[in-house]
């Protein structure tokens, strides 16, 4: 499959018009592929001619409601295990990639377990490559401009550990 040379955004929670509002600026591609399987979205996001894409499909959805779940007492370790080999395979494969960026909008309202997926899994994977955004925030194409650089997501092996990640414990290390 053809790379994207586009640096991918994906909006996590409600985007209260951010999409809408990012689409109507030439450098950027936005739109909302909620529903749409990975397949679309790969296809979508890869014909991109623009510098930014930006949707709110999360291709590790699947993985972080099974560890909510699982950490809410609402599911097994062995769906969280089979959601993670699924994304991993599809990582692996090149089916679907994680975006370079998520932003997280008002991630302070989350329910706490999202948030530690979010805030606490996720950035500790690559803390430059989980934002939060708050409502009160200067608008969201001047952070494009100025994203943050940092290292990249790890290898997609690095999701065989979240189901050791324990909310109120990720990054914290080991307590001896």
């Amino acid at each position: 499959m053809v790379e994207s040379w586009s640096t991918t955004v994906v909006i996590v929670g409600d985007d209260g018009g951010l999409l809408h509002s990012l689409d109507r600026m030439a450098n950027v591609r936005a739109a909302s592929l909620a529903g749409r399987d990975d397949e679309d979205v790969t296809r979508w996001s890869r014909s991109a001619t623009t510098p930014y894409v930006v949707h709110d499909r999360d291709p590790l959805e699947h993985v972080a409601a099974a560890w909510v779940e699982f950490f809410d007492d609402r599911s097994t370790l062995g769906a969280l295990e089979l959601e993670v080999d699924r994304a991993v395979d599809a990582l692996s494969s090149g089916s679907v990639a994680i975006p370079d960026y998520y932003v997280v909008v008002e991630s302070e309202s989350l329910p706490p377990t999202w948030r530690h997926w979010w805030l606490g899994v996720m950035a500790q994977a690559s803390p430059t490559r989980v934002i939060p955004r708050r409502e009160s925030d200067p608008p969201l194409a001047r952070l494009l401009r100025r994203l943050p650089t940092g290292r990249a997501w790890p290898e997609p092996r690095w999701l065989r550990s979240v189901s050791g990640a324990v909310p109120d414990r990720v990054g914290i290390g080991s307590a001896a």
